[in-house]
């Protein structure tokens, strides 16, 4: 005990500074962890050579693997994920790889090609501004009439029709029965615009898609398999 000086502030004298190391300390560990750890090697894929990047970081909570390039691939995950656990992965997911570098591939063979009704064009000077205005109004001037056709026989009739780019989805129908179409949907061919078309007009009796909305599709559009698998395809 210091001689002169009240107990709590003796207490204070000793304690605080440890309190003060400590949180210089976590401080110093946070701004560790939060660099990433790299690890680059290479691995094998049906006799096809691939580079890696392991990237490693203790915030990370989830694993995702992403295709970089035609032979680059690589992992984020957290700061105990090993290469072995990334050699696991890779093997697990062998033909998602493969596909995915498959179509990697296609599009930097057709970089300077653009779809329209499934057969591919020059884009010569065409900026992608250009081509999406081609798309837009090609759209736009076919989904009517395919609407007002399919609409005609299978006696289901939308409130509107509404045109849009969309990432994720081709077509919709709301809960008013109002259409929306992608305006990319004319880089297909025409019957695989008309299956898009036959499955949203059949959405407006069947909100979901059940067997009884499956059925209905089938009934007017025989062979929806192979054009769904078509329409996949190009994506």
């Amino acid at each position: 005990m210091v001689i002169g000086f009240p107990f709590y502030l003796q207490f204070s004298f000793y304690v605080f500074p440890l309190v003060n190391l400590e949180y210089d300390c976590i401080n110093y560990l946070l701004r560790k962890w939060s660099v990433k750890v790299i690890e680059k090697f290479k691995i094998e894929i049906n006799e096809k050579i691939y580079n890696l990047n392991l990237k490693r970081k203790i915030s990370n909570k989830h694993t995702y693997l992403r295709i970089k390039s035609k032979d680059l691939l690589e992992i984020s995950s957290h700061i105990f994920f090993t290469k072995k656990d990334a050699v696991n992965l890779v093997n697990k997911q062998e033909k998602w790889i493969e596909k995915k570098v498959k179509i990697f591939l296609q599009e930097e063979e057709n970089k300077d090609t653009y779809l329209l009704y499934g057969k591919r064009y020059e884009k010569q000077n065409l900026s992608l501004e250009d081509i999406e205005n081609i798309y837009r109004n090609e759209t736009k001037k076919l989904i009517p009439i395919l609407v007002e056709k399919f609409s005609g026989i299978m006696k289901l009739y939308p409130s509107s029709i509404k045109y849009r780019k969309n990432k994720r989805t081709w077509g919709s129908c709301n809960y008013k029965n109002g259409l929306n179409f992608n305006i990319l949907l004319t880089q297909f061919p025409i019957e695989v615009i008309e299956y898009v078309v036959i499955h949203e007009l059949a959405h407006i009796k069947h909100k979901n898609h059940s067997k009884a909305f499956w059925k209905l599709v089938q009934k007017y559009c025989n062979d929806y398999k192979q054009r769904e698998k078509l329409l996949k395809s190009f994506l």
